[in-house]
């Protein structure tokens, strides 16, 4: 006896078992809510089993629902496994994943790695949810995002955090202003400047104020702005000096900003990858996951190479 039911139906049982929600699971394979329902009463019809519960409010997975949802998960992401493994088939390969991150990730960090994403999997799409370091835990933590790019979250007991690299924080400031001209820059120095700073709520603001704490002569805030790329616009009109994130800070042929390194105190952040512990990745996901890994190893290798390079005239010099 055959049974009667798809992939796609399958993809409809699967995305209404995470997000319990008939409307936001309709949307997530973008097909209409009446369209979505019939597909999970086919399902249900051709089983012979009940695997959801409905109410006026909610969606739950009955028992059956729930050892089914298992299988089900197991079963899409070794296809998805196998076809995105298969020369000419990854090309082609449609899906979604959803990252979260902090916008001073984005310019510098998140749009190389995607890039290269995009290379070998161009019908993949990819949803940033650009969000405050609370907020980017929070989905990931709420599985809103498969998983995020963040500086918190190493702490949270069903958080797995893995540290790509640490960063320092370093003076913003344009070329024409009197700290461009400057090799290393003290917060003292800082503190004699119009001084554009993040608000309270920021995450970055409160591992500044961690660092800083009973240090004296610390800069005060004329202007202060949420996001760092706000930060970034006020100090390229001219209206200051701020304190960033190196990530941040775009390439030093950037016509009007330049970072300087600050010092007493060097102040840093780690930048890592967080996701759910215990939950796997779909295989799209991983994926996307490992190119991160595998750019910072790469990076850190050219630096390695670089430093050689650099060190390896001077001494043959010393040798003759």
């Amino acid at each position: 006896m055959a049974i009667n039911f798809d992939l796609n139906d399958l993809l409809a049982f699967r995305a209404v078992a995470e997000l319990g929600n008939f409307r936001r699971a309709a949307e997530a394979v973008h097909i209409s809510q009446p369209a979505f329902s019939r597909r999970i009463e086919k399902l249900e019809e051709a089983l012979g089993v009940r695997l959801l519960e409905r109410t006026t409010r909610r969606v739950s997975l009955t028992a059956v629902g729930r050892d089914f949802a298992r299988k089900v998960q197991q079963l899409l992401d070794d296809l998805d496994g196998t076809l995105l493994g298969i020369r000419g088939v990854a090309a082609t390969r449609m899906g979604e994943v959803t990252i979260a991150c902090v916008p001073s990730t984005v310019y510098y960090y998140l749009s190389q790695v995607i890039r290269r994403y995009r290379e070998t999997y161009p019908k993949i799409r990819v949803k940033v949810m650009d969000a405050s370091a609370n907020d980017v835990l929070g989905a990931v933590s709420r599985s809103e995002a498969d998983f995020g790019l963040n500086f918190i979250g190493g702490q949270e007991p069903d958080i797995e955090f893995t540290t790509l690299l640490e960063e320092r924080f370093v003076a913003a400031c344009r070329r024409d202003h009197p700290l461009a001209r400057k090799r290393r820059v003290t917060w003292q120095e800082l503190a004699a400047h119009d001084y554009i700073g993040i608000s309270q709520s920021s995450g970055n603001r409160l591992l500044i104020d961690q660092a800083l704490a009973g240090v004296a002569g610390r800069p005060q805030s004329l202007y202060e702005a949420q996001h760092v790329t706000t930060l970034l616009g006020l100090v390229e009109a001219g209206l200051g000096v701020s304190v960033v994130p190196s990530l941040a800070m775009p390439g030093k042929d950037h016509p009007l900003l330049v970072s300087v390194p600050l010092e007493e105190p060097v102040v840093t952040r780690r930048v890592g990858l967080i996701r759910r512990r215990g939950r796997p990745l779909s295989p799209a996901a991983q994926q996307l996951f490992d190119f991160f890994a595998e750019l910072e190893s790469a990076q850190a290798s050219a630096k390695t190479s670089a430093k050689a390079l650099r060190r390896g005239p001077a001494r043959a010099a010393g040798v003759r």
